[in-house]
């Protein structure tokens, strides 16, 4: 076999082993948020709701210098600082499945694709057409977004009753969904420019990027430069979330070493390894032993992808830190409006709709389009009734729901009635969802000739 194709097989292999662990991270984060959620609703409906959005309101003050200081409250730092992180690791897993993933070909990216696009359209055409003309409009990017976390937690949980391609399909989608909430962001939830701070951060995306084509492995400089990518961001009127997506596009997906020169420096250093007293003596006690043995793991560390070293260090940090904690800070919504106000509400309406029957219909629509036109490929372990207990699932919004909430309204009351819809229908949806799966018999696939006993 040649040998560039093994290496591209051992590549294949050791990204769909951190898609497995991502899979396994997800379940977990998914049952730590739904946890959050339920504390941060605990709080804001307790005798401690004062105190608990008192210091969510709280300002934290930055202070380099006496010419350099800013200062944001509590919930800003929560949702402009720890969510930019939260979109550069969406941004780095988008970029590794664009160049290794589901979405590298696009006989394996269509359908995810079209499935994500259809479930923002008709999701946005629901709620847009409920609320044509009145203050609530600008809220018709809340029934867009897919919460990642939740509804993997949610697959999860189902076990083996789903097969492992509807779990990679939804992966597939909800990252596809992510870049399209980055780019309703970023177009349509963006405030007043400010040309000077743009065009300092435009000048650090290049910078980076130049880094990236000269070769340049170091996080370190990256960094830096993401921060202050960030900071050029958080006063340009421009979300600074943003920020994160355009810094993990910099990251380089290329090791320092690649396969072949590991090989051949592991196999020079364990011959010269063994030409040591390995019998009496220890490493501690054999200079040469600690250098040869540094030097394999200095190697093994370079074989690394700087995009996939980096996003090891920060998945699960996002995945037990930063989503619930954005969960307690912005789940803990007063729930003094009942079910009837929200469905007298073209705002509730718009968001419960677009949530449970828009996501659901735009994936299995414009999926079941895509197939009939041979321009994407159901899975053979795949029923049609798999896709749809999926869309339903993929219509918890919560994260990015309640995340645009923030950017699209300013009056407490739009916010609450925004808040409180997006959980019954996330809820709702989930029970539909998974209803669905639980009843959906597994697809047998013939994996031989069978034998008469």
């Amino acid at each position: 076999m040649d040998q560039s194709v093994k290496q591209n097989q051992s590549a294949l292999a050791y990204f769909r082993q951190i898609a497995r662990q991502f899979l396994n991270r997800e379940t977990t984060g998914g049952l730590l948020l739904i946890a959050a959620t339920i504390i941060a609703l605990i709080l804001g409906n307790s005798q401690w709701a004062d105190a608990y959005h008192h210091y969510l309101e709280a300002e934290f003050l930055f202070e380099l210098s006496q010419h350099f200081t800013f200062s944001l409250s509590l919930e800003e730092w929560i949702n402009d600082g720890l969510m930019a992180i939260f979109f550069l690791v969406a941004g780095l897993e988008l970029k590794r499945e664009i160049l290794v993933g589901e979405l590298s070909t696009l006989k394996k990216a269509s359908m995810p694709l079209l499935g994500a696009l259809g479930g923002m359209v008709v999701p946005a055409l629901i709620f847009a057409s409920l609320n044509v003309g009145t203050a609530s409009i600008r809220g018709w990017g809340i029934p867009m977004a897919t919460d990642i976390a939740y509804s993997l937690g949610i697959i999860g949980l189902l076990g083996k009753r789903v097969p492992i391609q509807l779990k990679v399909f939804l992966v597939a989608l909800a990252i596809a969904d992510d870049l399209g909430a980055i780019i309703v962001i970023a177009l349509f939830y963006s405030e007043e420019l400010s040309m000077s701070f743009l065009g300092a951060g435009a000048g650090i995306f290049i910078f980076l990027m130049l880094l990236n084509r000269m070769g340049v492995k170091n996080l370190f400089w990256y960094i830096a430069g993401g921060v202050v990518l960030w900071y050029c961001f958080l006063n340009s009127g421009i979300h600074p979330t943003i920020a994160g997506v355009l810094f993990a596009i910099t990251i380089p997906g290329k090791p320092k070493l690649d396969s072949k020169n590991l090989k051949a420096r592991t196999v020079k250093n364990i011959v010269a390894l063994r030409e040591t007293d390995l019998e009496n003596r220890v490493p501690m006690l054999d200079v040469r032993q600690l250098k040869l043995l540094e030097s394999i793991k200095k190697d093994t560390e370079n074989s690394e992808p700087p995009l996939v070293k980096l996003e090891h260090k920060l998945i699960d940090f996002n995945a037990f830190f930063i989503i619930p904690v954005f969960a307690v800070a912005n789940a803990g919504v007063k729930l003094d409006v009942s079910l009837a106000d929200v469905l007298s509400s073209s705002l509730g309406l718009g968001i419960l709709l677009g949530l449970v029957v828009g996501k659901v219909l735009g994936i299995s629509l414009f999926a079941f389009i895509g197939k009939r036109l041979g321009i994407s490929v159901l899975h053979s372990s795949l029923r049609w009734s798999h896709v749809i207990g999926m869309g339903m699932i993929a219509g918890i919004g919560f994260t990015m729901s309640l995340f645009i909430t923030n950017l699209a309204f300013i009056s407490p009351e739009l916010i609450k009635v925004s808040k409180i819809s997006i959980l019954i229908a996330s809820l709702i949806a989930a029970l539909g969802g998974i209803i669905t799966l639980l009843f959906t018999k597994p697809k047998l696939t013939i994996t031989g000739p069978r034998v008469m006993p």
